[in-house]
C-alpha cells in the first residue's frame, strides 16, 4: 500500500493542504509551472522581461497606469515569478478615465479605488492567450469576478479580428508574451460593477418585461445574496485535523486548497423585449395570461388557485421567471463542458450537453451544444448536430458574448444572458425533452462548486483540487471526518469530464440530488474508476441501503463484474454486444460512455466504454416524484482513512429509456 500524507500549511492567512494524490489509474502527465518553457517567444520572453519591466520599458504608454499600479502592492506582484495576465490600459485611456471620474490625476484616485482597479486589471492563476479561449470567460481577476471576451471583424481592416475585454474595453494589442505571464494592452480602463445582478438587469433598456415581472414576483429579492460573512479560512479550517488522505506513491501530485471565499452567484436567461414582441407579448398583462396558459397546462392541478399571488411558487408567472434563474454563475463558455469538451467528446454520436437545476421548484435545464454546425449553446433541445428528432425540439438559443451587444451583463454577483426565444418548462419539455438519461458531473451538484471556484477551475499551479468545507457546502452533509474536494481538468484522465469529486477519510457524506422532471420509475447510477486504493461504499436512498456495498477496489475485468470490451478482444457482432450489456446491468453495472475519450477523441484507444478502469454501477431503481426531495448518502465501510472515493458522475435515468424495446444507447 502506498504511504498518504497531507500537510497543512497556513500561507497569507490562507491553508493550504498539499495533497499527494492518485485519482485516476493511468499513466500521469505533469507540467512545470515554476519557468516559462510554454509562453511563446518574442522580443519580451527573449529578454526575459516580466509584466512589471514590460509596463517600465514602455513608459510613454503605461506611465499612467504603471504609477497607479506602484500606489498598490501589485506592481511588485508583476515584477515576480509566476502566471499572470495583466490587462494594461493605454495613457489615452488612463486620462479618459480620470476625466470621466474628476480625479485630476492618479494622485488623486482615492487609495481604495487604485486597490480595486489593479485587481480589475490582473488575472492571477493563469497567462490565457486569445488563442485559449475564443470568447467567454477567460478567468477571475483578482477581485473573483469574471473576465470575458468577444470577438468582431474589423470591416476596415480587412475583416481583422477585433477583440474586446468585458464588451467594452478593445484589445488595441494583444499576447505579449512576458516571463511571467502575457500582457493585452487596452483603449479602456475595465470596469467592475458593483450592482446585484436585478439593478444591473434593470439598467438594461432592452429587457424591461422581464424585470418588470421578476420585480413583481419579488423573486429579485432572492437575488441579492454574494458573501457569506460567517465563512473563514485559516486553522479553523483543518476540520480534520492530520486527517491522511490521497496519494502517488509518497510524492506530492495535487495541491489542495480550500476555497478563500464563500460567494452566493446567480445566472439568469433573459429574453429580450423584442422577443416577447414577436410573439404577441406587449406588456406585463401579456406576459402573465402566457405564463398562465403554460402553466396551467404543464401543472392542472394547480390551475386557478395561486393567479393573483405572484410571490407565491406555484403561481404562474412566478414559475415562469424562476424557471429563467439559477442559483449559481455560469458564464457563456462554462455552459456546456469544459475547455476538454472540444478535444475528448465524440460529438458524432451525441451533442456535449449538461444539466442543471432551476429556482423553480421541481424543473431543470437541459443546455446542449450542437456538434458540427456551429449554431453555439441551447437551453431544452433535442437533436444531433443540426439535426432535430422533431420541430418543436429546436430550443432556445442562448446569445454569445459575440452576438450580445455591448451591454456589460456581469453584476457583483451574477450574470445574465439574453436567449432568443421564450423559455418555459411547457408539456413538451417535460415529456420530451427530458424523456432522457440525465447525467451530471459531480462538481455541478452544489452551487459552492461552481461559485467558489471548484468546477473548471484555472490555476498556475499545475494540478490541484479545491477542498470544501462541513457546514459551507450547499446539498451536501458531511461527517468530522469527510474531506470534499473538486479536481481541475486533465486530458488524461480516465473520467468524464476528465475530473472527479474527491470524497475522502473515513468518511460518511449525503448530498441532495437534482429533481426528476416528472413522477416514475428511475435509476440512479454512480460512475467511477476502481483502484485499489478507493474504498468500499455502502450507499443510501433517504437512509435506505442501496443493496450491498460497492468495492470501488474491484476492477471490471474482475469475474464478479464480467467486462467484456467490443470489437476484436470480446464482443464482436452488434448482438453479442447487446447480450453482453444486458449481462453486466442484470449484475448493477454498466460500461461506461462512449462520448468521452481519455487523450482526446485522436487517441481511438481511449474511449471510455472500452478502458476497463471505467465503470457505472447503478445503485437503486425507485419511484421518485418531482415534489419530493431525495438524498444520497455514501459511507465508506473501511476503518481506514488512506482509501477514497472518486466520485465521476452521477445519471439518472427513466425507465422509459433503460427498459425500452431498443434498449439504452452507449452514449
Amino acid at each position: 500500500m502506498k504511504k498518504i500524507t497531507t500537510i497543512f500549511r497556513q500561507i497569507s492567512g490562507q491553508v493550504q493542504v498539499l495533497s499527494v494524490i492518485a485519482l485516476m489509474s493511468m499513466p500521469l502527465f505533469f507540467s512545470c509551472v515554476d519557468n516559462d518553457d510554454d509562453i511563446p517567444e518574442n522580443m519580451y520572453t527573449a529578454q526575459k522581461m516580466t509584466a512589471g519591466a514590460f509596463l517600465e520599458t514602455n513608459q510613454d504608454r503605461f506611465s499612467e497606469f504603471t504609477a497607479l499600479l506602484k500606489r498598490t502592492p501589485y506592481f511588485s506582484l508583476m515584477t515576480t515569478y509566476g502566471r499572470y495576465t495583466l490587462f494594461a490600459p493605454t495613457n489615452d485611456a488612463m486620462a479618459q478615465y480620470i476625466q470621466n471620474n474628476g480625479y485630476g490625476s492618479v494622485a488623486g484616485i482615492p487609495q481604495n479605488i487604485c486597490d480595486s482597479l489593479a485587481r480589475t486589471h490582473i488575472i492571477r492563476k493563469g497567462a490565457f492567450f486569445t488563442s485559449d479561449v475564443p470568447e467567454g470567460n477567460v478567468g477571475l481577476n483578482m477581485l473573483d469576478q469574471y473576465i470575458t471576451w468577444s470577438s468582431d471583424s474589423d470591416v476596415t481592416n480587412g475583416n481583422r479580428l477585433i477583440y474586446y475585454v468585458n464588451k467594452n474595453s478593445r484589445m488595441t494589442e494583444f499576447n505579449d508574451s512576458v516571463t511571467n505571464g502575457v500582457v493585452h494592452i487596452v483603449d479602456r480602463v475595465l470596469s467592475s460593477s458593483t450592482d446585484f445582478l436585478p439593478e444591473k438587469m434593470r439598467e438594461d433598456t432592452t429587457i424591461t418585461l422581464f424585470c418588470e415581472a421578476l420585480r413583481l414576483t419579488h423573486l429579485d429579492d432572492s437575488l441579492h445574496e454574494y458573501m457569506d460573512e460567517h465563512y473563514s479560512i485559516g486553522v479553523d479550517s483543518v476540520t480534520i485535523g492530520t486527517q491522511e488522505r490521497c496519494l502517488n506513491n509518497g510524492n506530492p501530485y495535487m495541491t489542495c486548497l480550500w476555497v478563500s471565499n464563500r460567494y452566493f452567484k446567480f445566472t439568469a436567461f433573459v429574453e429580450p423585449d423584442s422577443v416577447y414582441h414577436r410573439n404577441g407579448i406587449n406588456n406585463i398583462e401579456d406576459l402573465k395570461a402566457y405564463a398562465k396558459r403554460i402553466y396551467d397546462a404543464t401543472y392542472p392541478e394547480d390551475a386557478g388557485q395561486y393567479d393573483h399571488d405572484f410571490t407565491h411558487r406555484k403561481n404562474p408567472l412566478n414559475r415562469f421567471v424562476s424557471y429563467h434563474l439559477l442559483n449559481r454563475i455560469i458564464m457563456y463558455n462554462d455552459l456546456v463542458g469544459n475547455e476538454l469538451t472540444s478535444q475528448c467528446w465524440k460529438t458524432s454520436v451525441a451533442d456535449p450537453e449538461e444539466f442543471y437545476e432551476t429556482m423553480c421548484p421541481g424543473t431543470l435545464v437541459r443546455l446542449a451544444m450542437p456538434s458540427g454546425s456551429d449554431q453555439g449553446v441551447f437551453i431544452n433541445r433535442r437533436g444531433l448536430m443540426a439535426r432535430l428528432y422533431d420541430d418543436q425540439s429546436r430550443g432556445v438559443k442562448v446569445l454569445a458574448p459575440s452576438e450580445s451587444g455591448k451591454t456589460d451583463q456581469q453584476a457583483l454577483n451574477g450574470f445574465y444572458h439574453y436567449i432568443d426565444d421564450i423559455l418555459t418548462f411547457n408539456t413538451h419539455t417535460r415529456d420530451v425533452i427530458f424523456n432522457c438519461r440525465m447525467r451530471f458531473h459531480p462538481s455541478t451538484l452544489s452551487r459552492d462548486f461552481m461559485n467558489c471556484d471548484g468546477r473548471n477551475h484555472k490555476d498556475d499551479i499545475g494540478n490541484s483540487l479545491r477542498g470544501f468545507k462541513k457546514g459551507f457546502t450547499d446539498g451536501w452533509q458531511m461527517s468530522d471526518e469527510s474531506f470534499v474536494g473538486v479536481t481541475g481538468n486533465d486530458v488524461w484522465w480516465a473520467s468524464f469530464m476528465g475530473g472527479v469529486v474527491v470524497i475522502s477519510g473515513r468518511f460518511d457524506v449525503t448530498l441532495r440530488l437534482p429533481c426528476v422532471p416528472k413522477k416514475g420509475t428511475y435509476e440512479i447510477r454512480i460512475g467511477y474508476t476502481p483502484n485499489e486504493e478507493r474504498g468500499v461504499i455502502q450507499a443510501y436512498l433517504n437512509n435506505v441501503p442501496c443493496g450491498i456495498p460497492v468495492d470501488m477496489r474491484i476492477y471490471p475485468t474482475d469475474a464478479e463484474i464480467g467486462f467484456i470490451s467490443d470489437g476484436s478482444e470480446g464482443a464482436k457482432t452488434a448482438e453479442e454486444i447487446k447480450m453482453q450489456d444486458k449481462a453486466l446491468h442484470n449484475r448493477g453495472f454498466m460500461k461506461a460512455m462512449d462520448v468521452w475519450y481519455q487523450g482526446g477523441t485522436s487517441n481511438t484507444g481511449g474511449c471510455l466504454r472500452n478502458n476497463n478502469i471505467s465503470t457505472r454501477r447503478v445503485l437503486a431503481t425507485e419511484s421518485l416524484d418531482p415534489d419530493k426531495v431525495y438524498y444520497l448518502r455514501l459511507r465508506q465501510v473501511l476503518d481506514n482513512p488512506e482509501n477514497y472515493c472518486n466520485f465521476n458522475y452521477l445519471e439518472i435515468c427513466p425507465k422509459s429509456v433503460y427498459g425500452s424495446p431498443e434498449g439504452e444507447d452507449q452514449h
